[in-house]
């Protein structure tokens, strides 16, 4: 384990629309919808409470008063503020990062997406990492699409690659790893890599663009060294469409959520 401190932030990235959930998310935001009864957003804020992350900005868009309802302005002792995009319909996850650009300026962070179920090991192993800036990641295999990257030989992040499919795995020597979205940022790289890029990427009228095209431009020009935190073999699950959901809720159980579940606030309804 290393010394170095938990971020006190983490921001959420969770304003989408979650279309390809549907008819789950006709009435709710996606990171609501629930594993074993335990919504995905929440089972993420009890793992970071848990780690002793202290404050959480949350960007919401879609359905966002049912996020706001659900959780309020704290959940146990962790800090929950809100940023809310209007426009979440047509622009794309760097957009909603940008909107949370004041709690990215306050320090080292966390950053997901709230969307992803994750068990404690995956936390863990991020916040015990002794590079100052890591992305978790897990070997590109047959039940995965979307976001990938490649790693260099010190297994730091070399490429960042869009829209991979399981064909895309298999050509070539390069190994394809998912990113898991969850990554660990010093607030130096912050300050002086991260947020100047994403300011000049909204500023130039790239409102669509995703986080990942951000991180791949900055590891093409060599302005972040982004480390790779190795889950193999750990459970976590992208929850994009309702497939991923039968799958996540074909390998885990009910034991799987821990105490999460039991931290669950029974009169608020979602």
């Amino acid at each position: 384990m290393t010394d170095r401190a938990v971020p006190e932030r983490a921001v959420i990235l969770a304003a989408g629309l979650g279309s390809r959930l549907r008819p789950l998310t006709d009435d709710r935001p996606k990171p609501l919808v629930p594993i074993f009864g335990v919504p995905l957003l929440h089972h993420a804020l009890h793992q970071l409470e848990a780690a002793g992350v202290k404050r959480a900005t949350i960007v919401v868009g879609y359905r966002k008063e049912r996020i706001q309802k659900f959780f309020g302005q704290y959940f146990g002792d962790l800090e929950i503020t809100y940023c809310e995009s209007g426009v979440f319909d047509r622009t794309g996850s760097a957009y909603s990062l940008w909107l949370a650009r004041d709690a990215l300026m306050a320090g080292d962070c966390l950053l997901l997406e709230g969307d992803v179920f994750f068990e404690r090991a995956v936390l863990d192993r991020v916040l015990s990492s002794r590079e100052s800036d890591v992305a978790a990641v897990a070997p590109f295999d047959e039940t995965m699409e979307g976001s990938a990257v490649t790693l260099c030989a010190k297994n730091y992040v070399q490429d960042v690659r869009l829209k991979q499919t399981p064909a895309d795995r298999q050509t070539g020597a390069t190994a394809l790893y998912k990113t898991i979205n969850l990554f660990r940022f010093s607030a130096d790289s912050l300050r002086q890599a991260v947020l100047p890029a994403l300011d000049g990427l909204i500023r130039s009228g790239a409102v669509t663009a995703y986080t990942e095209q951000l991180l791949s431009m900055l590891a093409a020009q060599e302005r972040l060294k982004l480390a790779a935190v190795r889950c193999d073999r750990l459970k976590w699950f992208e929850i994009d469409k309702e497939s991923d959901l039968q799958m996540a809720e074909r390998q885990l159980t009910p034991n799987d959520l821990g105490d999460a579940a039991f931290s669950l606030r029974p009169a608020l309804a979602i």
